[in-house]
Formats: C-alpha cells, sequence, structure tokens
C-alpha cells in the first residue's frame, strides 16, 4: 500500500496540482536534492544554497557541496554567498519606491533629480539608466587584472570623481536604440538616490529594505562577512575550479555590486515585492514591462530587472555573474500567484550559466507550469547520458508531452542546444542539434546550428556541407 500511495503522489506531483497538495509532498525535497546533485556533477559546482516557494509558501530550501572547498567546510541554507550584481535588484527598487511616490518620473531625463551630470547626460531619462540602454561609456577598465579608472592609479576616489571618468567618454550607442551593461548607469543611480534622501546609498538600502524586511545576513563587501558564515568565491579555469581572488568594490559602487547574502534573504526580498510591502503590486506589473527600442525589438531589461516571458509568465530577477541569479514568476498579475526561485553558488568548474541553474530547479519543482525548463532539462540529460533507446524516449516525449506548442518547439530545442553549448562544451550540443534536424529536416535555422557546431569542433567538410543545406533551405523557401 504505501508503494501505491508514494506512486499516486509521484504521479500528482508531475501533474501540477495546487500548491497545497505540493506543500506536503516530501518527494519534492528528494527531487530537488536529487536535481542539485547532478548539478554539482554536471558543471563542478563548489557549493550552492537552494530555495523554492510559492505564493509565500517555501517548498524547499536546502544546500550541498562546500562554502570553502579548502577546508571542505560545507554549504548550509545559511550560507552568505557574494550575489555581486543582484546589488542592482536593491537599486531599482529604491527607484521604483520613488516613482511609486511620485518623486521620480522615469522618463524624465535624470539630471532633473541630479545635478552636475556630465553634459551628454543632460538629457538622458532615468529609464534609460535603469535598463542599461542610455549608451553611456564605462568608469573603468581591466588593466593587469585591476579594475582602473582612466587617469588613477585604481578605481576613481569617489563617485563625483567615477561619474565625470563615465562622462569623458562618449557615448556608445543613440540612447534608447541598444542595451549595453554598464555598471557606471547605476553609479548614475546611487547618485540620484543619494540627491533624494541625503544619505548614503547604504543607508538608504538598510533603512528603506533590509531592516523592514529582517534581512540581517545581507551586507556588502566580503570583508563584512563573518569568516565561518562566508562561501568562498570560485571561477572555473580549463574546466578546473580556481579562487576567484576578486577585488573589493569602492563603497560608491555598492549600488551596483559587492551584495552579500543568503537564499533566505534573497526570499523576504522577493516575497516583499510580491505581496506589495515595499512597493504597490500595481505599480511593480506596470513597471516590469519591456521598453521599446528606437533601434527594434524590446529591451530584455524592465526597470533593470532582468525579463523574460515564457510560458504565459513574467518571469524577472538578476544574476551575479554566472554564480547567483534570483527570480519571480508570475502569471499576469502578482495576485493571481507567484513562484520565487533563489539559487546561489560559490563558483563552478564550467562557468555554468545561473539561468540554466535556475531552469533546472524549475523543471522539477513546476514542469507543467514551466515547460520550456522542462525541455531544457530533459535535453541536458539526453545530451550526457542519451542512446538511441532514450532518443525513442524523448522523440515521444516531445511530440505527446512537452507541453510546447509545435510551431515553438523546434526554436526552443535550438536555444537549449546553444545553452549547452555554451555549459557543457559542444560535443554534447551536438547532440541535440542533430536530434533538431531530424525532427525538422526542413528548417534552415536547424541545420545552420549544427554547421556551426561541426566547425567549432573542426569538423571543416561537415561543417561546409551543412551549411551549404541550410542556404539552399533558405533559398527554396523564397
Amino acid at each position: 500500500m504505501y508503494r501505491t500511495l508514494a506512486a499516486a503522489l509521484l504521479c500528482t506531483l508531475f501533474a501540477i496540482p495546487p500548491v497545497s497538495a505540493l506543500e506536503p509532498a516530501g518527494d519534492l525535497s528528494n527531487q530537488i536534492d536529487t536535481q542539485l546533485q547532478a548539478n554539482r556533477e554536471r558543471y563542478g559546482i563548489a557549493g550552492q544554497a537552494v530555495l523554492v516557494a510559492h505564493n509565500g509558501n517555501v517548498l524547499y530550501e536546502g544546500a550541498s557541496g562546500e562554502r570553502d572547498p579548502a577546508t571542505h567546510a560545507p554549504a548550509t541554507v545559511d550560507t552568505i554567498f557574494a550575489a555581486q550584481s543582484m546589488a542592482k535588484l536593491l537599486t531599482s527598487t529604491l527607484v521604483m519606491q520613488l516613482v511609486d511616490q511620485g518623486k521620480v518620473d522615469l522618463d524624465a531625463p535624470a539630471s532633473r533629480y541630479v545635478p552636475d551630470l556630465p553634459t551628454a547626460w543632460q538629457v538622458i531619462h532615468v529609464r534609460d539608466f535603469l535598463n542599461h540602454s542610455s549608451g553611456i561609456g564605462e568608469y573603468y577598465d581591466r588593466v593587469d587584472n585591476r579594475w582602473v579608472s582612466k587617469g588613477y592609479p585604481g578605481v576613481a576616489p569617489d563617485l563625483a570623481a567615477a561619474l565625470k571618468v563615465a562622462g569623458s567618454a562618449p557615448l556608445q550607442f543613440r540612447t534608447g536604440s541598444r542595451v549595453q551593461y554598464t555598471q557606471a548607469n547605476y553609479l548614475m543611480l546611487t547618485a540620484l538616490l543619494e540627491a533624494q534622501y541625503r544619505k548614503p546609498y547604504p543607508v538608504i538600502a538598510r533603512e528603506r529594505i533590509l531592516q523592514p524586511l529582517k534581512m540581517t545576513s545581507t551586507s556588502w563587501g566580503a570583508a563584512s562577512v563573518p569568516a565561518q558564515r562566508a562561501a568562498v568565491p570560485y571561477i572555473g579555469k580549463e574546466g578546473q575550479l580556481q579562487p576567484a581572488n576578486e577585488d573589493p568594490w569602492p563603497n560608491y559602487g555598492l549600488g551596483h555590486a559587492d551584495l552579500q547574502t543568503t537564499v533566505g534573504d534573497m526570499n523576504r526580498f522577493l516575497q516583499a515585492l510580491a505581496t506589495g510591502k515595499l512597493v504597490r503590486t500595481a505599480t511593480l506589473e506596470a513597471l516590469w514591462q519591456p521598453q521599446t527600442l528606437t533601434g527594434g525589438g524590446s529591451n530584455f531589461f524592465s526597470t533593470g530587472w532582468d525579463t523574460t516571458r515564457s510560458d504565459g509568465y513574467t518571469q524577472v530577477g538578476h544574476d551575479g555573474g554566472t554564480r547567483v541569479r534570483a527570480r519571480l514568476a508570475f502569471k499576469g498579475t502578482l495576485a493571481s500567484g507567484y513562484w520565487v526561485f533563489v539559487y546561489l553558488t560559490n563558483g563552478s568548474a564550467r562557468n555554468a550559466w545561473s539561468s540554466t541553474l535556475v531552469d533546472s530547479t524549475m523543471a522539477v519543482a513546476a514542469p507543467g507550469e514551466f515547460p520550456h525548463a522542462a525541455l531544457s532539462e530533459r535535453l541536458i540529460g539526453y545530451a550526457l547520458t542519451g542512446d538511441s533507446s532514450s532518443e525513442s524516449s524523448l522523440r515521444a516525449w516531445l511530440s505527446e508531452s512537452s507541453g510546447i506548442a509545435s510551431n515553438e518547439l523546434e526554436r526552443a530545442i535550438n536555444a537549449t542546444g546553444y545553452a549547452i553549448r555554451n555549459n557543457l562544451g559542444n560535443r554534447p550540443a551536438l547532440k541535440v542539434f542533430a536530434l533538431n534536424t531530424a525532427l525538422y529536416p526542413t528548417s534552415a535555422n536547424a541545420w545552420d546550428s549544427l554547421a556551426e557546431c561541426h566547425a567549432a569542433l573542426g569538423n571543416a567538410e561537415m561543417a561546409k556541407t551543412l551549411f551549404a543545406k541550410s542556404k539552399a533551405l533558405v533559398k527554396s523557401a523564397l
């Protein structure tokens, strides 16, 4: 009887029932534990902590691996990870609060709120700084593995000097026409916040976000973290973990970098946003809409939040390099329900994409809600271990149970192929691209991607033949 009940529970889980049915399912924790172990083995992750929540209920919170591989100290859910650029989410939220209060207009020039901006920046709207579509240059270069601002032996000594350095560079492109991610955009927003509140940025963030939400494990800079809780950051080089040895950012850069946090604190932050405790939800839903670029297309940043729309969900969040990501997903409105995913690591041998890691947890927690994430996870497993029998099973699943519309499936498989190339290399990706050409033999795009992968593997003659096939299909479609 126990086995019958367990089997029924497993079937129910994968049918994606309401959250009330998910909460007591011990299988979910086991499944996510298994997925995290698979991720460690695939990507060479040092240590990791993960949290999954639905409508305010934490469905999973766990950790594995080592926060410090040198001493074999284990990672726990209380481990504090270097979240780096996830700091921008706090800055964006502080600006959104001002918008919510009617004190800042995103479509007004930032010079309305910040005195003495560089001349070329005077007409740039606040929204373009938030969305990295301003076109401004950076305030530092990488020189001899150090950050150096032009005219200084290191980074500029203060915020005003750093803004002056960035402002002395010509605009990189016409404002609003495309996207170029720079830290200098968030330096300007730091200046805006300090001009509004007449306080240093860290004080503003603590008073308005960290303290009200009791985010007691969140701070800035590695020096602020107790050694017994710190996750030592690593980076992958030639498939091996090596200490990242990252320089600390200057104090004026804390609005864009050097955030230190835990999965629990990030959950508190995202839950507060989802329930209107920091910014009215109607304001958030309006601000998390795509910016139309004058050069065509949509910006993938929405008020500074990395935004995708997939499976009927709006998914907003941010990463910290390749190591960490926080994501909030909702369908239509926040009141209709939302998911929170927080995935923190201290590095991986393969520098795995943080978005791929989050997708893997989405695929386990709610495959019916997030079929594109489930597809990605299925294809990664096939790329690493699949044989002819597993391909047959995969084909059947793709045609009958993937949950993705047939007119989107070819593109989704192709996108996963490129993700596999970046995370695991060309050889595993080749299997996925080859599968796509078998499924969609008249797709020029599928053949072009397969050719590109063969070229990357050094198979020049094969690549030449496949590129020719792709071009012939394009020509025949005209």
